[in-house]
This record gives structure tokens, sequence and C-alpha cells, in this order.
């Protein structure tokens, strides 16, 4: 399997992602990394990424010898990244290589980012970055990792954690959510809902969502929340409520509180409101100066609100998300 990704093309300057792949690791989290982070996007305009694969070997067999994988870059390549996606793999109880252990902490110390997916985090805890700092990994094997990192703060029952410089995600589906997140800090959240539309895949979820989501066989009458979402998203600058969304699906507000638990793993509130901030993200980087009339149109009420809740969920105030990602402003 020859390396193809963003950088066969020369492209420099760009914030390079290493993803190191180990005996064993999964396909399908690999698959992920390199779907978010390595195709070329043509309908975006410009490039988002310098892409890498890297392997301490150089053939690696994946997970349970479905394949092998060759042409990588060798292990080298992760000092040289600014973001590093660590090894996941079903074995947990195997100790992992001394050289990958021996890269990642050297990424760490230098100030890369660190990205684990599903099982990554024993990767990472193992490399001991994870001491005293927030993490999550597969509900499945949650206990196993309390026990064998007493001092790593798990959070089993979220879909993903952002610790600032690391960030891991628990099951397969999860490193999508994860990855698009990274997506929406590095470039704004215009551009990750338009990684997200050609992944045909829900444009955010937050990391705070439950991981095992029930999603029992629908008994008629449909249940689906599939047509209030719709219809609430074409209404987000109206003065919405949770009552009138159970009145618009027909049922109590109690009702609709555990289809959504059920079926998206959060409050209708929560997921309103996260609504409200992705549309207001996006006016700023359409150009929207006015923090009024942002707020007005997407259903936040006032600036000062506005400002308290992107503060809260993105770390910034609107005037510096604008200077990032408003139009003029966004980098390479």
């Amino acid at each position: 399997m020859t390396q193809e990704s963003s950088q066969a093309s020369g492209t420099s300057g760009l914030h390079r992602v290493v993803v190191i792949v180990d005996e064993n690791s999964n396909p399908f989290e690999l698959g992920c990394a390199t779907e978010v982070f390595g195709l070329r996007r043509p309908e975006i305009g410009r490039e988002l990424y310098d892409f890498r694969l890297c392997s301490p070997e150089p053939r690696t067999l994946m997970r349970d010898g479905f394949f092998t994988l060759t042409g990588a870059a060798g292990l080298e390549a992760a000092d040289t990244a600014d973001t590093l996606i660590v090894p996941n793999r079903p074995d947990v109880e195997v100790p992992r290589r001394p050289d990958v252990l021996d890269a990642v902490r050297r990424a760490h110390a230098r100030g890369a980012r660190l990205v684990g997916f599903c099982s990554g985090a024993f990767t990472l805890a193992e490399a001991g970055v994870l001491d005293g700092r927030r993490a999550t990994a597969h509900w499945q094997w949650a206990d196993a990792f309390r026990a064998r990192f007493p001092s790593v703060h798990l959070e089993a029952d979220v879909l993903f954690v952002d610790d600032g410089d690391i960030l891991t995600a628990a099951g397969s589906a999860a490193a999508l959510d994860l990855g698009l997140h990274v997506v929406r800090r590095d470039h704004g959240a215009e551009i990750a809902n338009s990684v997200s539309r050609r992944l045909v895949f829900a444009a955010h979820r937050d990391g705070g969502q439950r991981q095992f989501v029930e999603r029992p066989m629908p008994d008629l009458p449909d249940e689906s929340l599939a047509p209030v979402l719709a219809w609430a998203q074409e209404r987000l600058d109206s003065p919405l409520t949770v009552r009138d969304l159970a009145v618009r699906a027909s049922v109590s507000p109690a009702t609709l509180h555990r289809r959504f638990r059920t079926q998206l793993g959060t409050t209708p509130l929560a997921w309103l409101t996260g609504e409200r901030l992705s549309l207001a993200c996006r006016l700023i980087e359409r150009g929207e100066s006015r923090f009024e009339v942002v707020a007005r149109r997407s259903g936040l009420g006032t600036a000062a609100n506005l400002r308290a809740l992107m503060r809260r969920e993105t770390g910034i105030t609107p005037s510096a998300y604008k200077r990032r990602f408003g139009q003029g402003g966004l980098t390479a």
C-alpha cells in the first residue's frame, strides 16, 4: 500500500499530521484519520494539512492479518509532526514498542499535539504523558484502563475529551467526531462542516455526549427525531424552546427529552444551543462583524450571551474567533 496524501504535491508550510501505524493497528481508525486529515479538499480551495503515515517496520501487519501496510515513512517521521496520532490496537494488555513510546514522549516534550483514537489512550498512558490528565477510552476497556493507569482521570462515558494538547476519542466512530473537532479547532466551523458534508457525517457531536446510545428498532408510529431536527435548524433565529420542539414532535417535553437521550445521547436544550453556536461561528466566518447581529440571527439573543457561550465552548471570544477564522483572517 503506497502512501497517498496531501503532501504528495510538495505542499509545504501546512500543519503536519503524522499517524503512527504499529503491528495489529485497527484499519478503521487509520481510515478515519486519512479521510479527515489526508484527503485533498478541492471544494475548499486549499489544503488543510500535510498528512503522513509512519511505522516502526517497513511492513506492518494490520489487525488480525487483514492486510499488510507498506510504503509508510519510518518512525523518524513522528519527530516532524505538529499533531501525532498514536497507534491503537485491540490487544490492550500487550506493551507498546519502546521506540513508539519514545517517539510519543519526544513529540509531547517539544509541544506537539497528541491524539489517541479508541485504545490509543493506552499508548498515551503507557508513554506517561497522561498522568494527571483527562482522557477517555472505549467503555469496554474502562475498568482495565483504570486498573493500569490510576493517575489518569478517565471519563468513560463521553465520545471524546479535549484536554488541550492531548485529545482522546472513545470508540471507533468517535474518531470521526474527534477528527472533525480538531478541524473545527484549527480551521473553524465552516470548513469543518464542509469536511463533514464530504464524509456524509454529522457535522458536530459534542464530546460530552454518551458513548453508548441506545438505538432500538422503532415501533410504529415513527419516533425518529429527524423531522423535528430539520424543522428547528431552519428556525434557529426564532425564540425556540424545548416545549416548541415537543409541540412540533407531538409529544410531551419529558418524552422528547427521553428520545433525545436515547437517539442522540444529549438533551434538547444542549442540542439546540450547540446548533445555534455553530451557526454563530459560521456567520462570523462569513464576514458578519456585528456580534449583536450574529447573536440575533443565531437565536442566542444578546452579544453578551454569545460571548459567554463562545468562551465556554471554544475557549476564545467572538473577537478572537473573528481574527482567526473570519474573512481575511483564515490561516493556511
